[in-house]
């Protein structure tokens, strides 16, 4: 199969002959009726609902019964309430031979005909292109360099690429005015159901605009603190073009269902699902490769990129209790602190063997010390991301033992404070963009980090960067914009936001406020923020209205947001939706000046 021919298939489920892939819930109640309507006779389908998950359709008594598959944190799919498996093959065989909340069991799968090709989606038809465009404008790789690059970064990227893609549907018209869009509505010929989404000038919220009965209708796309996008009290996505896919089967409160788009001339090119791929066979001719010395080590270049659990044989071995004998400690200390100590060590998986850190509690330590490490590995167990330390497991052995992936590099500000002169601009900007896109990963899942500071992200190597440190995080509930702490205790305060110093408030906001200050520390190369002041010297400058000046050299756009970073009142501050969207075009245009001949390996211009 061809490079283009794998991602045209990137489903994991494409494989299995009861898939059929996008197809609405009249449609697969339509191939159950073909098929027979006989008890446990099911079939599975793509989710529109949520990304990369599934709906098994199944009859029982000659009803049709439809469950939702969610794509988990770590990988794993599971029905609700039901257990996690690894992939969806392994779900079906699972319910095959115990319903466990199902009407029945799965009895006979309900196979495709030789003539019912697996049906593609409105963002399938996208994702191939999309992904690399989003590679070439990153990391400035053509050919193969580029191929590769796709390869390995596919899951971690698609969600991204994802909620970005209704951009390019011919039926989204950017930021117009209600006017406008009723204009361009009115404009030719005005049939039910012709319709437009427009972004308005809220925070990251937008407009679906339909014609019926020759009146044009407004309607406001409504966002929740998960990222999750609902007509008013209607069912929930987590992409716009999901919505707008749903809202053409179903009205969901709406007038009337969607039917003809309102072309935006800019997003005319049609959209082509079934379109023929161009192989070496039929013509095309891939661009010439760029070697690989020509540009320096990326974060997609290292294994700590890809999951530790990306192999489902694994995946089906993860637990949080890891046992001891998979774990091999060298005595090297990598830090020390209150809890125990920081060792290396290596972690025995089946496939292969990956380098750990290991922090090690002290036997003497007390019991409040134990749950604050208990609580850390809780949390970071339900996370998976590229930018984010993520957590192999506990161990009970010696010592209680939370076992994480290596950052060999270490900590940001002590790697930037012995490279002043080594280290550019550009490569500062890259590293915060990464701090960027995994807080804004945090964000989504409601997580709060509370210690967001450039001693909790550590560096692979110099080109990545992975957010650490989740012993003060909270999970906040699904109805929560923020949690009150209960307790002072000793907190970084001159990372903190006014109202977790005044209100012991905390929320993805008052991270933005830390993340400015990380970013200072950055362009101060290890700085320390404030210099000399003590922490209630810095809350009397904050609420007076002061705030850091710029560091030497920071870029004009990186200090103006800092300074966005640190608004006083949270309610006004952008979210990292925004933060990581204005830090990704800087750093596009700052890298984009920079030619490829003139970077060496070090990011810099050659002398």
């Amino acid at each position: 199969m061809t490079l283009r021919g794998l991602f045209t298939m990137i489903d994991p489920a494409a494989d299995l002959p009861f898939f059929y892939g996008s197809i609405s819930r009249s449609e697969a109640e339509d191939h159950l009726k073909l098929a027979g309507m006989g008890d446990g006779l099911f079939l599975l389908r793509q989710c529109l609902r949520s990304l990369g998950g599934y709906v098994l359709s199944l009859v029982w008594n000659l009803e049709f019964y439809h469950y939702s598959i969610e794509k988990q944190l770590n990988g794993t799919y599971c029905i609700a309430g039901g257990k996690p498996h690894c992939g969806a093959a392994e779900l079906c065989e699972y319910y095959s031979k115990d319903p466990d909340g199902l009407v029945c069991t799965l009895r006979k799968p309900c196979l495709r005909s030789a003539d019912t090709s697996i049906k593609t989606g409105v963002f399938d038809s996208l994702r191939d292109n999309m992904l690399r465009e989003y590679v070439r404008q990153t990391w400035n790789l053509e050919g193969e360099a580029m191929e590769q690059a796709i390869i390995s970064q596919a899951p971690q990227l698609e969600k991204l690429i994802a909620t970005t893609a209704h951009e390019k549907m011919p039926w989204f018209h950017g930021k117009v005015p209600r006017q406008e869009g009723e204009r361009r509505l009115y404009s030719g010929s005005q049939p039910d159901g012709k319709f437009l989404v427009r972004e308005r000038d809220e925070n990251g919220t937008y407009a679906l605009s339909v014609t019926y009965g020759k009146t044009v209708y407004h309607y406001q796309i409504l966002r929740d603190k998960s990222g999750k996008f609902a007509m008013p009290e209607g069912t929930k996505f987590d992409t716009v073009w999901q919505l707008v896919e749903y809202l053409k089967m179903k009205p969901d409160g709406l007038v009337t269902v969607l039917r003809e788009p309102c072309v935006n001339q800019n997003n005319a090119t049609p959209v082509l699902p079934n379109a023929p791929r161009r192989t070496r066979e039929n013509g095309y001719t891939p661009p010439p490769a760029v070697p690989r010395t020509s540009r320096p080590s990326l974060p997609m270049d290292h294994d700590g990129f890809t999951s530790p659990y990306d192999d489902p044989n694994e995946c089906k071995k993860k637990t949080l209790f890891i046992k001891r004998d998979k774990l091999m400690i060298d005595e090297v200390e990598l830090g020390s602190g209150n809890f125990g100590c920081v060792k290396k060590g290596v972690f025995k998986m089946e496939s292969k063997h990956i380098d750990v850190a290991i922090k090690m509690l002290k036997n003497e330590n007390e019991k409040s010390v134990r749950d604050e490490m208990m609580r850390e590995a809780e949390i970071m167990h339900q996370l998976s991301d590229p930018f984010i330390v993520r957590m192999i497991g506990l161990c009970e052995a010696e010592a209680l033992m939370l076992v994480m992936e290596m950052a060999p590099a270490g900590p940001l500000n002590k790697f930037l404070s012995s490279r002043k002169d080594q280290i550019s601009v550009e490569n500062i900007v890259m590293l915060l963009h990464q701090v960027s896109m995994g807080m804004k990963y945090l964000e989504g899942r409601n997580f709060v980090h509370r210690d967001l500071a450039a001693r909790n992200v550590l560096l692979v190597n110099q080109q990545y960067a992975k957010i650490s440190d989740f012993g003060l995080s909270k999970a906040l509930g699904a109805d929560d914009n923020y949690y009150k702490a209960r307790t002072g205790g000793k907190w970084p305060l001159k990372w903190y936001a006014p109202e977790c110093i005044n209100f012991h408030k905390f929320s993805s906001k008052s991270d933005v406020w830390s993340f400015g200050v990380t970013m200072w520390e950055a362009f101060s190369f290890g700085g320390k923020p404030y210099k000399k002041m003590k922490g209630p010297e810095v809350t009397s400058f904050i609420e007076g209205g002061g705030r850091m000046d710029s560091p030497a050299g920071c870029p004009e756009a990186m200090y103006e947001l800092m300074k966005e970073c640190w608004t006083f009142k949270h309610e006004d501050r952008p979210g990292f939706v925004k933060v990581e969207e204005k830090m990704r075009t800087f750093y596009y245009s700052i890298s984009k000046k920079i030619p490829d001949y003139m970077k060496a390996a070090n990011g810099k211009p050659p002398k």
